[in-house]
């Protein structure tokens, strides 16, 4: 500063009067999960319903053997989306059951980076996300066409978000619990 003052002093008078600005107003400065549709709706069933999709479309048009195939021939699942040329000669190749394991991996690396919250909205993400994986693995045991690795992997995905999003809950309100009292 040019009048020789610090200004690591005055920032942090500021910062103190905002933090005691939001204890006055009754913010303690934590986020409790806002109440926000996007905050409760569990991500983990979007990859399901656009499983369901696709599998119900292909049956129709094609029976149980395009979507899932058989011995001789690739079904839409197994099917390869497009391939790719690697650099040592081998090919790649991604499929439609890759891609929806893909499009899981990504929700629920959303799912876990909004599990920290122990407010109401998450808690109710996290009953949701228990009724998902409750409802696909009734899917997965009593439906033909749900009885496939890629449909078990993303059963197993919801499982992981709710097993996950409940314990990081825990563990948030124990910290809460703990700075609090």
């Amino acid at each position: 500063m040019a009048n020789g003052g610090d200004p690591g002093f005055f920032l942090g008078m500021m910062a103190r009067r905002r933090v005691q600005e939001r204890r006055a107003a009754g913010d303690n400065g934590q986020q409790k999960g806002g109440g926000t549709l996007f905050n409760i709706f569990p991500k983990m069933v979007i990859p399901m319903i656009i499983y369901a999709i696709i599998a119900y479309i292909t049956t129709a048009t094609g029976g149980t053997e395009a979507f899932v195939g058989n011995a001789e021939t690739a079904g839409m699942l197994r099917e390869n989306l497009f391939t790719i040329d690697m650099v040592r000669g081998g090919k790649w190749g991604l499929s439609t059951g890759d891609l929806l394991l893909l499009i899981g991996l990504v929700f629920l690396f959303i799912e876990m980076v909004k599990a920290a919250g122990s407010g109401t909205a998450t808690i109710m993400n996290h009953a949701l996300s228990m009724l998902v994986f409750v409802i696909a693995l009734a899917m997965f045991l009593l439906l033909p066409l749900f009885a496939t690795s890629t449909f078990f992997l993303l059963m197993m995905m919801a499982l992981l978000d709710t097993l996950a999003g409940f314990v990081v809950t825990i563990v948030a309100a124990r910290r809460d619990l703990a700075v609090a009292g």
